[in-house]
């Protein structure tokens, strides 16, 4: 995740840094046993993993997925980490996980299980030690059930906002992305982002407000998708109309399309737009297909997109790319202001959280920007030079190297 060697010809990372950084404070896997009846008992695996909490409590999603590994919620709860010090909020690295298909079992199993396993990891939800939120798979509704086991409003965030949730949460990330997308626009393309061509890939949580957002800045929004295909239109798509649609939960394929064009995810990486938003799953933009990409501007929505392979062949082109670790922080933002007010008693409005997440927005990418024109480096590059530089001087602080 870290390029330790190229970072280190610009700052000093200490070799005690780079071994802490680079191992789990802890990682745990769990057997969460559901007793169903009388002869009928449910194992399911479940994860958690604390990657550093040099800058606060573990801070990380609960994902629930029925081929989530441990693997891949160190790596998660790795990005956390410098996503949290990057930002500047005063939250460490951490991500939970159970292995099962949310979609598969019925409403009193899942409730069941997230019980269990809010009992397992009781002591650290109660001593603040680690802040789940909502993930891949789960819900604000699931986030209330660990709510009602710990009794402690700052001991999980993503709430709805009746139960003490934060009103703006759900669209915390995707304004955050279209904050960013506004800022690199300018900054790299040299215009307004409402004089900009976009393509988005996922039309999830993240993606489709995103394209909200960014549709109310003006933007033109020439193509979307979602796992069932995309549509298309030169002229820009009808964004509230669609957003309406994929809210009832249905799949763009069914969506009413006499005037668009139909499309698929991997045509729509390629198609020629100021800015291309990846903004659904890891791993879209390989070395396989990053020398046909033609957009001017890639901003990672989705935590990954971009292979190492990929992000090589796309610097070789002079393609920028606005990282994961900022582009789509908007959401632990927000989640840091919930878990602020639940303890202090604050209510805060969806406006002021969006003030917030654009304020934070803002002075992080200035801060990067001047790491990139000082170094001569890429965005990718200038925000670990942040993070990193953030986590290791808190780790002097607090002694521990």
């Amino acid at each position: 995740m870290v390029d330790f060697g190229r970072l280190e010809k610009v700052i000093e990372i200490p070799k005690a840094a780079k071994v802490l950084l680079t191992t789990p404070e802890k990682a745990t896997t769990l057997s969460i046993n559901i007793k169903l009846g009388p002869n009928k008992v449910l194992i399911y695996n479940g994860y958690v993993v604390y990657h550093n909490v040099v800058m606060g409590p573990a801070k990380g999603g609960v994902r629930f997925a029925s081929n989530v590994t441990l693997e891949e919620t160190k790596t998660l709860a790795e990005l956390m980490t410098y996503k949290c010090a990057l930002m500047g909020i005063p939250f460490g690295g951490g991500k939970s996980a159970i292995a099962f298909d949310p979609k598969s079992i019925p409403d009193f199993e899942r409730m069941a299980l997230i019980k269990e396993y809010v009992h397992m990891i009781m002591a650290d939800l109660l001593s603040g030690a680690y802040v789940p939120a909502p993930d891949l798979g789960s819900t604000p509704l699931d986030m209330a059930i660990i709510y009602g086991e710990t009794h402690r409003p700052e001991s999980v965030t993503g709430k709805p906002p009746r139960l003490g949730g934060l009103p703006g949460r759900r669209e915390a990330t995707g304004r955050g992305v279209s904050t960013i997308a506004g800022l690199a626009c300018q900054a790299v393309l040299g215009k307004e982002v409402k004089d900009a061509t976009v393509a988005i890939q996922g039309c999830g949580n993240v993606g489709s407000y995103t394209a909200e957002f960014l549709y109310r800045k003006g933007a033109k929004i020439i193509a979307i998708s979602d796992i069932s295909g995309g549509l298309y239109a030169k002229e820009g798509l009808p964004v509230p109309e669609i957003f309406d649609f994929v809210s009832r939960g249905r799949l763009l394929s069914a969506y009413p399309s006499d005037k668009l064009q139909r499309i698929d995810n991997p045509s729509l990486l390629t198609l020629p737009v100021d800015i291309l938003i990846p903004a659904a799953v890891e791993d879209v933009i390989t070395e396989k297909n990053a020398k046909d990409i033609s957009a001017r501007l890639v901003i990672e929505a989705a935590n990954g997109p971009t292979t190492p392979k990929g992000d090589e062949i796309l610097n070789q082109r002079k393609v920028p790319v606005v990282s994961d670790i900022l582009a789509n922080s908007g959401g632990v933002v927000a989640s840091y202001v919930e878990w602020r007010n639940a303890k202090s008693g604050n209510q805060t409005s969806a406006e002021e959280v969006y003030d917030f997440i654009d304020g934070k927005m803002e002075k992080t990418f200035q801060q990067i920007q001047g790491l990139t024109k000082e170094h001569k480096t890429n965005f990718r590059e200038g925000a670990y030079l942040l993070s990193v530089s953030e986590l290791v001087s808190a780790m002097r602080e607090r002694s521990w190297i």
